[in-house]
């Protein structure tokens, strides 16, 4: 069902040919097409520039003995030589250095890894965050485990759309129902985003210090490094990458090579994917005369081969899409690279769904099912919402107690397992939220009329319904239903009260639904697990905090919550450090996924991190996720509605793997369009204005959280008017001193000392390339001469 246009024909897993890997603008040695002829004596036989990959029966003899490792490759989007995977014992993250070393996988890849010898490995300071920093992003964290976002004003002027986006580190195991809990409400609320910064961290760039420095410095510092391992990648089990890619296209360097007839350069827009030789015959027709008339229009550009003896990759151009920076263009290139299938739905999908509107519930439906139709039964959602799959009813009964019910729209009634329309959900997977539109899971007309819970009509429904003491003890019990009337809904857009309310609901839910469909089916049963945090991260992460004043709990999710909670106080300042030190215990949480309960023999694997539960699934949000609408037929077969699914763990793992894949790409796709609107906001409102709270302070640079919008840039030190600047640690803190060019010479310097949660000043600005923006920090004036700036540098509240 994907557009013709974009459709990828990727090879089968474990296939070399057409792996591909990421190089960036400065990638390993350059274009073929770039160079002067090689020596005559090379010639006929080409040298490889990457590992032939192991066959698969040494891949699997490595792996059962443990001399193998795999895992999922994450590559630094600021910095692509920098790569990484999972530690499977939970240590630090096994590092792969180079394009070499990855061997032409991509960004998301299922590799299989060999680690180094010990000598090779890559030494880090144990405090040192600077890869975790860049990779946050990434990552698909329970926002359980992270604590609440800070709600900004919205800025000026902005008549941003009335849309609400899900929280950059929302799991949506917290229950944010229909992919909002903050972002862009009314206007700019929440950004979380961190757009890589082309070319700022030039390794050739001249490194200013105190010129009092001691030279042992870098001695002492070495030695107190750590060893992380370090490995290359041999061979890839999925390609999990699309292999496609938005980019310019450029004419080769070398006028007088052959491949200069023969093929055109397309540079992508992510650093993190290969340059790409592109045939001219693919290209338009007056590109060879006219490459400057091209030189701002986006393509989409598909890998189809990267060979060993090739610095670049081979790819096909798949369409042109218009002008790099505008809207529609960069958004369509945002889903192709991540394999959102964004056509409409077929003619035989849609003939799927009752032809005959207004539809009415079949009587003989109606006896299968309890009537809740005279129960005060109500939504909580933003007045904007369309695709209302969830209610809320409570009752107080005779004896005191009350019945409080969690009502779910049945969506699985109208997608009969094997149908067209199910095939098409099982490969979407999910729902995707752009700041713009929503790329639906399900057609318009279920989402929004048959299934939605709209104000005074009859819907069908899953419906959980407890029974409560006065103090909130619960009484559990199931129901298979019904048909609901519901009043207006209240719709509210911040993270008040009211969604605290719907969302431990819902979490219970989820909860009760986990249990029973495990004790009905405990080798069928589709279940969500969070594994603990990375120990050897998260251990030396509460020792920094340690050296910082700020003892934290990290016994249980809830403590670190409670510690998080309890350090600091409820002002703005206080707020934004809460925000910084949440961000810093991100970066050791490990993705929530889904699974099938047959395929894990350790049930202490199935346990929930964030949520400190046994067992836990997704159920509330079937018309966006199709792994609910799998977890509704569980349910209805368990209560006996249905025929017990036939299904096996095996089959069910895989459709578990997909929706895991598509979720993560839904929650980038999801980024990448908040990052665009905002780019487009700073270009045409901007410069803008803001404080902003240091992150992390890195030897030449610094992250900051800019209160103002919630976004997180990084501020470079060589683009910055200083006369020098100075790295040292204070124990385990880490100071950048800054010495700033006096506006007047006659005048002293003025000194400006960088740590966490040090509060700054600074601008944001486009810059020249599309969609690209700046953080700069403003001159300090003469009372931050010793380093004290505002409230930023107390000690925190206990």
């Amino acid at each position: 069902m994907n557009h013709p246009d974009y459709k990828l024909n990727l090879q089968s897993p474990g296939t070399p040919r057409g792996v591909s890997s990421v190089v960036g603008p400065n990638a390993v040695g350059a274009s073929p097409g770039d160079k002067k002829s090689k020596n005559k004596s090379m010639r006929g036989k080409k040298k490889s520039i990457f590992e032939t990959y192991m066959s698969k029966e040494d891949v699997s003899e490595g792996l059962k003995k443990g001399t193998l490792i795999q895992g999922v490759l994450r590559i630094n989007p600021k910095k692509f030589h920098e790569a990484f995977i999972p530690s499977p014992d939970g240590d630090r993250d096994i590092f792969i250095d180079g394009v070499v070393a990855r061997n032409r996988a991509l960004n998301g890849d299922l590799v299989v890894v060999k680690l180094l010898p010990e000598d090779q490995w890559k030494g880090v300071k144990p405090e040192s965050n600077d890869k975790e920093t860049e990779a946050t992003n990434e990552t698909d964290i329970s926002e359980e485990s992270c604590g609440h976002h800070l709600l900004q004003k919205s800025p000026k002027g902005w008549n941003g759309p009335d849309v609400i986006i899900e929280a950059q580190f929302d799991d949506s195991d917290s229950e944010d129902r229909h992919g909002n809990t903050s972002g862009l409400v009314d206007g700019m609320k929440k950004l979380s985003v961190c757009t890589p910064d082309k070319g700022k961290e030039d390794s050739s760039a001249p490194v200013m210090k105190d010129e009092n420095t001691p030279k042992s410095q870098d001695t002492r510092a070495l030695s107190e490094k750590s060893l992380q391992k370090s490995a290359k990648v041999v061979y890839i089990l999925e390609k999990k990458h699309s292999r496609a890619a938005t980019g310019i296209l450029k004419l080769l360097a070398d006028k007088n090579s052959d491949l200069f007839k023969k093929y055109a350069l397309f540079s992508p827009s992510d650093h993190r994917v290969p340059r790409i030789y592109v045939p001219l015959k693919d290209c338009p027709q007056d590109f060879m005369t006219r490459p400057k008339d091209y030189a701002n229009t986006l393509f989409i550009c598909r890998i189809i081969d990267w060979k060993e003896d090739c610095n670049f990759a081979l790819g096909q151009l798949a369409k042109s899409l218009g002008q790099a920076g505008e809207i529609e263009p960069e958004t369509e290139g945002i889903l192709t690279e991540y394999g959102v299938d964004f056509s409409d739905f077929s003619s035989e999908v849609l003939e799927c769904l009752p032809q005959s509107l207004p539809w009415t519930i079949p009587p003989e439906e109606v006896g299968k099912r309890r009537d809740l139709r005279k129960d005060c039964i109500f939504t909580i959602d933003p007045s904007t919402a369309r695709d209302l799959d969830d209610a809320l009813s409570c009752r107080q009964l005779t004896d005191g107690t009350f019945e409080v019910g969690v009502h779910i729209a049945d969506v699985s009634y109208f997608v009969p397992e094997g149908s067209s329309l199910d095939k098409v959900a099982a490969e979407r997977a999910t729902s995707v939220y752009l700041v713009q539109k929503v790329v639906p899971m399900l057609p318009r007309l279920l989402c929004e009329e048959l299934c939605s819970l709209n104000p005074m009509t009859d819907k069908l429904t899953f419906s959980v319904i407890w029974k409560l003491t006065p103090e909130g003890k619960l009484k559990l019990a199931f129901t298979l239903d019904h048909e609901t009337g519901l009043p207006q809904g209240c719709h509210i857009y911040e993270y008040r009260d009211s969604n605290k309310l719907v969302e431990e609901f819902m979490l219970l839910a989820n909860m009760a639904v986990a249990h029973k469909i495990f004790r009905t089916f405990p080798e069928q049963a589709l279940l969500r697990r969070h594994p603990p945090p990375q120990t050897k991260m998260l251990s030396d992460l509460v020792e920094f905090c340690d050296q910082m004043g700020l003892p934290m709990d990290v016994s249980s999710a809830g403590a670190l919550n409670k510690s998080l909670t309890n350090t600091f106080g409820d002002d703005k300042y206080s707020l934004a450090r809460k925000e910084v030190l949440t961000n810093m215990y991100s970066r050791p949480m490990q993705m929530a996924l889904y699974f099938c309960s047959g395929m894990l023999q350790d049930q202490a694997q199935f346990r929930h991190y964030a949520l400190n539960v046994p067992l836990y699934t997704h159920f509330t949000s079937p018309i966006r996720r199709f792994a609910d609408v799998i977890v509704h037929r569980l349910l209805a077969a368990a209560l006996g509605y249905s025929e017990q699914p036939d299904v096996e763990p095996d089959a069910l793992q895989k459709q578990a793997d997909h929706c895991n894949d598509r979720r993560m790409a839904s929650k980038r796709v999801q980024e990448l369009s908040i990052g665009l609107f905002f780019s487009i906001l700073v270009k045409e409102s901007g410069p803008l204005e803001s404080e902003a709270m240091v992150m992390g302070v890195l030897n030449q640079a610094f992250d900051v959280l800019v209160l103002r919008f919630g976004v997180q840039k990084r501020i470079y030190c060589n683009a910055l008017a200083l006369r020098s600047y100075h790295f040292q640690k204070v124990g385990k803190k880490p100071e950048l001193t800054l010495v700033w060019e006096p506006d007047d010479l006659e005048e002293e310097p003025i000194q400006q000392v960088i740590t966490i949660f040090s509060l700054v000043d600074v601008v944001l600005q486009a810059e020249a390339t599309a969609l690209k923006y700046s953080a700069i920090l403003k001159r300090p004036g003469p009372e931050h001469s010793l380093g004290l700036e505002k409230e930023s540098d107390e000690e925190p509240e206990d």
